[in-house]
């Protein structure tokens, strides 16, 4: 039996080794990449776990175990051997954001706004803790070991974790009791922007401070000491605020801040590894740590450090000689052509200084030198463009000069409304609004062209507005103003219904009334010359002729009622006659 188990012992050795340099990345799409760090190549893809963005990923002690979480508000458990899913739970009733492990692996953090302690063996919640008002963007243990040593430790009782969202300027300290009863941060660290980095050298010993490193979206670095030993009413503020600026030389005196963008605590834990300048190409560099002072300004050329490099990759670039007839393909969509210019050959450059004799070369030349379409420049006298709207439109809201906004705003375009708010900085959402209902309460008539903004407005930057914390204050005029007015929308259609029924009932009474009557009287009379006599013989033979007539009518009419009587009888089956008598009648 001991043989067998050595063996699975030395792979699991290996297994361990393997694991270790492998990279785990979230997508946008759901699944997550493993990367190896030694090979540089992709090793295997994990699919089928969640249906929206991964947020965060979580190795567990246990290296072949992975943790993420998603917009999907579900955690899930992978076996990085297999690529298949161990368990999958819902871990919120909204997105969770942030994922950590307990120092002894059976515990598991998630956060949304709430933040939550899981069994990982049950998938249970353990306890529940308040949270954030907003997302939380950081979550980490800050102990390692209880401070009360009594009382006997159950791998999870008496730690304490920090936790950051965003836009919150305070980093909260949570104390994981023995009972369920306090659920709110037992202290806060306060700093001077939205946390985006944190690292912190845990406290391993009682009387051992916890070291923490903040670095904040203003470019700032705050550091915190502090002694974990129970509640702390007032928020912590840091003991000492590093910054990195230019020295401010060669013509421009004024010193420019370098924003820091990630710090760590080296394994001394005396010193950090600081991480600055540009994103594409930032600059590390190593620091000893002297928190005596409170505010340190580290001064760094970072513009000759870049400048060197790019000037030596700029030498390196070479313009291919390409004839006129070959096409070049742009990487990212097959099949598209650029036309490329063949470079100029060194007879037809041109010096730029003029000989005294020669004329001067008009604008158009020289915009036709640039290859500039001349006919695309814009003239000063053109109407305003969507970038420039957008710009006007800031303008006015930050001077709050009301002849620019009333030019802005009385346009009457959708695409330009459409084009403008999209175009315009986020800052100035809030500020647009606001005054859009200034004047939806002030002039109501303005209701029309006011609406297409605010409907440009929240399609656009609904995702930007639901992130505010203060939103329902911000919009609460805004909101009552247009429940007011929807409230007499079912009282005004029903009234506009009866009047458009009392409406239609008297335009149709008039039609009827209009309807021109026949004219009985003849359009033309003849009148005859001749003596009257004559006219009262016409008149005794049209009487005669009246009375002949007459009689034949009278005629009729008896044979026709007989005709319907002897019908009567033959349908009723009572006819008398015989059919000799019946021939003789007829």
């Amino acid at each position: 039996q001991d043989g067998p188990q050595r063996k699975k012992r030395k792979s699991e050795v290996g297994e361990v080794d393997k694991q270790l340099d492998t990279l785990a990345i979230g997508t946008a799409v759901g699944s997550i990449l493993l990367y190896s760090t030694v090979k540089g190549e992709l090793q295997s893809k994990l699919d089928g776990g969640h249906d929206s963005r991964v947020n965060c990923v979580r190795w567990h002690q246990d290296n072949c175990c992975l943790y993420s979480c998603s917009d999907d508000k579900h955690i899930v458990e992978w076996n990085t051997q297999t690529c298949k899913v161990k368990c999958k739970w819902k871990g919120d009733n909204s997105s969770v954001t942030c994922l950590c492990i307990s120092p002894d692996g059976k515990m598991l953090l998630s956060a949304g706004r709430t933040i939550k302690l899981w069994d990982l063996e049950t998938k249970e919640v353990y306890r529940q803790f308040t949270g954030h008002a907003t997302s939380v963007s950081s979550l980490m243990f800050t102990t390692v070991k209880p401070m009360n040593e009594s009382k006997p430790f159950d791998g999870i009782t008496g730690l304490y974790f920090l936790s950051g969202a965003i836009h919150d300027r305070l980093l909260s300290v949570w104390y994981i009791r023995s009972d369920r009863k306090e659920k709110n941060a037992v202290m806060s660290f306060m700093v001077t922007d939205e946390p985006t980095f944190v690292d912190l050298a845990v406290s391993e010993v009682k009387e051992e401070p916890v070291k923490l490193a903040v670095v904040c979206r203003d470019g700032q670095l705050h550091l915190f000491e502090h002694i974990l030993n129970g509640y702390c009413k007032k928020p912590l503020t840091s003991n000492c605020t590093i910054q990195i600026a230019t020295p401010g030389n060669d013509g421009d005196s004024t010193p420019k801040p370098v924003p820091i963008l990630a710090a760590a605590f080296c394994t001394d834990k005396q010193s950090l590894l600081l991480v600055y300048g540009n994103t594409l190409q930032p600059i590390i560099e190593k620091v000893s740590l002297n928190t005596s002072e409170p505010h340190i300004c580290l001064v760094r050329d970072i513009q000759k450090v870049l400048s060197l490099k790019t000037d030596a990759a700029l030498t390196k670039v070479k313009t291919p000689v390409v004839n006129s007839d070959t096409k070049v393909l742009v990487p990212g969509i097959p099949g598209h052509s650029t036309a490329v210019k063949t470079p100029a050959s060194g007879k037809e450059k041109k010096k730029n200084k003029r000989k005294p004799g020669d004329a001067e070369e008009s604008i158009e030349e020289r915009l036709g030198a640039l290859d500039i379409d001349v006919s695309k420049v814009k003239t000063p006298g053109s109407l305003p463009q969507t970038d420039s709207f957008a710009v006007l439109l800031v303008q006015g809201l930050e001077s709050n000069d009301a002849e620019i906004l009333n030019k802005v705003l009385n346009t009457r375009k959708e695409t330009v409304v459409k084009n403008t708010v999209a175009r315009m900085p986020i800052y100035a959402v809030i500020p647009l609004l606001h005054e859009l209902t200034k004047r939806l309460q002030g002039n109501p008539y303005s209701a029309s062209l006011m609406v297409r903004w605010l409907k440009s407005v929240f399609t656009l930057h609904a995702s930007y507005l639901s992130t505010l914390p203060d939103l329902i204050p911000q919009l609460g005029m805004l909101y009552q103003l247009m429940e007011s007015r929807v409230k007499t929308l079912q009282k005004l259609s029903r009234l506009h219904g009866r009047l458009f029924i009392l409406v239609t009932q008297v335009a149709a009474s008039q039609t009827v009334q209009d309807v021109p009557e026949v004219n009985q009287t003849a359009k033309l009379v003849y009148e005859d010359d001749s003596s009257e006599e004559e006219g009262s013989d016409d008149e005794m033979i049209a009487d005669k002729d009246s009375d002949e007539n007459w009689d034949e009518d009278e005629e009729k009419e008896e044979q026709s009622d007989e005709q319907d009587m002897t019908v009567e009888k033959e349908i009723n089956g009572d006819s008398d006659l015989e059919p000799e008598n019946e021939s003789e009648e007829e």
